[in-house]
């Protein structure tokens, strides 16, 4: 049986940074990605999701970020990851979709399908695409029109004409809104009132932000996003959005009825769709068998170490759950993979008592 240094799960941008780290400190390892092709999240952004739109993406290490801002986002992101792999060499799968990790006997065991691994230690780098969030609210089974969520958007042509309420009060939302409103009339919910960022985003405050989140995990809390506490900002291209008044949100409703959406108040909106905006959760169900959560819900991080099980390193979780965040955590990651197995090999050499 061959045991593995250490297995990364997921072939997004923190898992190539981590699978590149691991490759440089000659640790052998596999990463195992449950898409065919490369490319992460980004392959399955809507079409109209340009460069521009995402600020561009930070630079895989040892690369040069992708340069144009005008290419779909789904197009060059992919390319870019699928270029990276092959010139690095980087040993991933695919497709290969986990369906647990278990402990035995002081070793890992990842499980997909038939397929087994063993390794000794684990990165995990699933982050949330593959768990998007619906809350759930009365009548919601009646509602004769359409509802999508982000990972179901199918670009703004699907709604013209179609009166859509647009759930939620992160960035998703703001964009969403700015292609909707000049093509139909759009009505925007969200569970708190919008804040808005009034200042620079400058890089003092980034670094704020992602302390905030990171004293979070530190604590054992399921993660928030980042631009809950950065705050929302308009870009130009949502300009005629604000001139058209989408940007008023009202309190979250109380109920979904066949045409529309009835308010605590007892007012009423009628919709032909509701696009549910309310992101996604972390993808770490296939990590329960090893029993990392804390007793708030979230799993405690030491860094990216598992604080449960310092085994496992978690990137692209929580205050890593960016493009530049998920290279650093890729490179922690590897690391702290590292000092384990050093670690571990000294306790094995150390004669007991």
């Amino acid at each position: 049986m061959e045991v593995l240094d250490s297995l990364v799960i997921g072939a997004g941008q923190a898992g190539l940074s981590a699978s590149y780290h691991l490759t440089r400190l000659g640790l052998a390892h596999v990463v195992l990605d449950a898409d065919a092709a490369p490319g992460g999240a980004w392959q399955h952004r809507w079409d109209s999701l340009t460069m521009r739109d995402v600020h561009g993406v930070a630079a895989l290490p040892d690369s040069e970020s992708p340069r144009d801002p005008a290419g779909r986002a789904n197009d060059v992101v992919p390319e870019y990851f699928a270029a990276y792999e092959r010139t690095h060499d980087l040993p991933v799968v695919r497709p290969v979709r986990v369906d647990d990790v278990r402990d035995d006997t002081g070793l890992l065991v990842v499980r997909a399908g038939e397929s087994t691994w063993t390794s000794r230690t684990l990165v995990n780098a699933t982050g949330t695409w593959s768990r998007p969030f619906v809350p759930r609210y009365p009548g919601m089974e009646t509602f004769r029109g359409e509802q999508l969520h982000t990972v179901d958007y199918p670009g703004p042509e699907h709604f013209r004409g179609r009166r859509t309420v647009v759930v939620g009060g992160g960035a998703s939302a703001v964009q969403f809104l700015g292609e909707l409103t000049p093509l139909t009339e759009t009505v925007w919910v969200t569970r708190r009132e919008p804040v808005w960022r009034t200042d620079d985003f400058t890089p003092e405050a980034g670094r704020e932000a992602v302390a905030l989140v990171e004293q979070r995990v530190r604590r054992g809390l399921p993660p928030a996003s980042v631009v809950s506490v950065t705050g929302l900002a308009l870009r130009e291209q949502e300009r005629e959005a604000e001139r058209l008044g989408a940007y008023r949100s009202r309190p979250m409703f109380a109920s979904v009825e066949p045409d529309g959406v009835r308010f605590a108040d007892g007012t009423f909106e009628s919709a032909d769709v509701i696009l549910w905006a309310t992101g996604f959760r972390p993808a770490v169900t296939h990590l329960a068998p090893l029993h990392l959560r804390s007793e708030y819900g979230g799993i405690r991080l030491d860094g990216t170490t598992a604080v449960a099980d310092p085994r496992v390193q978690l990137v692209g979780y929580g205050p890593s759950a960016s493009t530049i965040g998920a290279n650093r955590a890729g490179r922690v990651a590897a690391r702290g993979v590292a000092r384990w197995l050093e670690q571990h090999a000294l306790d094995e050499l150390t004669p007991a008592g």
